[in-house]
């Protein structure tokens, strides 16, 4: 005889809202390559754990300038010229997602409850990932884009107060010779030359007495690696470039260099000037570049450490995911529903009166389907 575990049985909602919180995480590009936990993360994605376990709504992290004051020589008095530390304060907002799936009637599922549970589990979990991942590309990006195959409309303004942030002025690059979105032009494609345009931004930013954050690298093995995230287009444009010194004149040194047992390596194309070069459907795209706002355009992203936060509270289970399973139509139909308490932002600092993203580079080229 068959034990059955009835609609929404403690034991189940427990089993189940831990097998999703796992799914999401596997089965998320973001999550399982980038994500890291804590404020030391070496990742571009950081994971703040503060509302996990309590009450409240926002969490509020700081960055600390380096210090820039000149050292006093020799036995020139140092009291009173100590310099402060200086604190700039981001904060992250967090709100509840839900999302459910309606099994059906009784004569229509013709299944047990146990089978139910693992395919609203899987089909639920594919769902989350792709929420998770769509809200990371448009934060990092700043911006929603026009991307069809998005669950989000176009119109969206961003999840639980977290607005989108467009990148400060240091903080984009155009492809080719364009320096703004209205000179973009076509042929302003992407090439491995503006890969060594973002390094070189990153390794010469900030710091000092400039006011601006340094972009750090992921650690991956002890070295130092950035992250380029760009569209299958521009990967395209990349790859079938056959001018000199770009993709046929070069070796791409793939997972087979260091840290090929890092998730940031799985599935790269390459790595080019110690940045790891991966692809995905996701990139935001925009329609409206060029002089005549004609030119279609991606905006991939350069990622270094911490360029965007998450964080989730706890629905009151001590998990990330709350399951709920409810009986509608007086018992015909079973009813699954998963919750999650989380936001999602771009790292930015306001310094002195101007915001300053943090740990990512937007980088926008003309870009459009090799295959129209």
């Amino acid at each position: 005889m068959k034990t059955i575990v009835g609609l929404n049985d403690a034991k189940a909602v427990k089993k189940y809202s831990g097998f999703l919180a796992v799914d999401v995480g596997r089965k998320s590009y973001f999550s399982k390559k980038f994500m890291a936990r804590g404020e030391t993360a070496q990742t571009p994605l950081q994971l703040l754990t503060n509302l996990e376990n309590d009450a409240g709504e926002q969490i509020t992290y700081d960055l600390v300038l380096q210090l820039k004051m000149q050292p006093i020589e020799g036995d020139n008095t140092l009291r009173g010229k100590e310099e402060d530390l200086k604190f700039y304060t981001d904060q992250i907002f967090i709100d509840q997602a839900r999302g459910g799936v309606n099994t059906g009637g009784r004569m229509t599922r013709k299944r047990t409850i146990h089978d139910l549970r693992k395919i609203a589990r899987v089909r639920q979990s594919e769902w989350w990932a792709r929420i998770f991942d769509e809200l990371f590309f448009m934060y990092l990006s700043g911006a929603r884009g026009i991307n069809s195959d998005y669950i989000y409309p176009t119109s969206y303004p961003g999840f639980a107060n977290n607005g989108f942030v467009a990148p400060d002025t240091e903080h984009i690059l155009f492809g080719g010779a364009a320096t703004s979105k209205a000179t973009l032009v076509v042929g302003d494609k992407f090439n491995l030359t503006l890969v060594e345009r973002a390094q070189t931004q990153a390794e010469t930013m900030g710091g000092g007495i400039e006011g601006i954050p340094a972009i750090e690298p992921c650690e991956i093995d002890g070295e130092g690696r950035y992250v380029i995230v760009m569209h299958p287009w521009q990967a395209f444009d990349v790859r079938t470039n056959s001018s000199t010194g770009q993709w046929l004149d070069v070796q791409k040194a793939a997972a087979g260099a260091e840290g090929n047992n890092s998730p940031m390596f799985k599935g790269a194309m390459g790595m080019y000037a110690d940045t790891i070069l991966q692809k995905h459907k996701g990139v935001i795209r925009f329609s409206d570049y060029g002089a005549g706002a004609n030119v279609l355009a991606a905006r991939a992203l350069f990622l270094g450490r911490q360029a965007g936060v998450v964080s989730f509270g706890s629905p009151g289970t001590g998990l990330r995911f709350d399951w709920t399973e409810e009986s509608e139509d007086r018992g015909n139909q079973a009813v699954i529903t998963t919750a999650s308490i989380f936001g999602v932002k771009k790292t930015a600092f306001t310094i002195e009166a101007v915001s300053r993203d943090f740990g990512v580079i937007a980088l926008d080229t003309a870009a459009a389907d090799p295959n129209p």
